[in-house]
């Protein structure tokens, strides 16, 4: 599959390597073509990976992953273009984490709003899924046994195209729990608070959270 990765960090290499690895091909989109970070990637993460800008990896990818910073992702999407993002499944991993007051972070949305609902109100033609927001990066693609992964979205066939596709990270189709609409983004984006405290409380970010009945 062709998979157009917007964003240059971690999450986005994170993902951007793994897709790879699984023989996709991946363009890692910036602001600009010729990012020296996404150049970096590209390079070494060897044949299948290339780079350019956001409207570059939107026009590759057949599916596309927002690795932004959350507030930031409005403007990324709009550089990416609405009629490259018309009819294509978004996986939405960003979370709308505001730095600007100092340590832990703050959600510059949340209660009656989320940044999944904003993206898809934006691009109401694309497809969004919210997913793997809820963990960090290492644990995006290689799952801690017995835990759970969270989706939403509105559109049915494309949260189970998701599903299928992070089958391939190690995510079996009996751990992902769908919350239903897009609206359920506020729940998961609002869970960065409790998820900061437990990293902080366990002095890692390297774990995850799982359903008990």
């Amino acid at each position: 599959m062709r998979i157009g990765i917007l964003g240059t960090g971690v999450v986005g290499q994170t993902i951007a390597t793994k897709l790879v690895e699984l023989g996709h091909e991946v363009t890692m989109g910036a602001r600009s073509a010729g990012s020296e970070k996404a150049a970096e990637w590209a390079a070494a993460a060897g044949e299948g990976a290339s780079e350019g800008s956001f409207a570059d990896a939107a026009a590759h990818g057949e599916l596309l992953f927002n690795c932004t910073a959350g507030i930031a992702s409005l403007d990324a999407l709009r550089a990416a273009g609405e009629e490259e993002l018309r009819g294509k499944v978004l996986v939405d991993v960003a979370n709308p984490l505001d730095f600007s007051h100092g340590m832990p972070p703050t959600l510059s949305v949340c209660n009656d709003d989320s940044l999944g609902e904003q993206i898809q109100r934006a691009f109401p033609d694309t497809r969004v899924v919210k997913a793997l927001n809820t963990i960090s990066a290492p644990v995006m693609i290689d799952p801690i046994d017995g835990t759970n992964l969270f989706i939403c979205g509105d559109d049915e066939a494309a949260k189970q195209e998701v599903v299928e596709l992070l089958a391939g990270f190690g995510w079996p189709a009996d751990s992902v729990v769908d919350l239903g609409g897009i609206e359920a983004a506020r729940g998961t984006e609002m869970y960065l608070a409790l998820w900061l405290r437990l990293m902080g409380a366990q002095g890692t970010p390297q774990f995850n959270i799982a359903v008990v009945r």
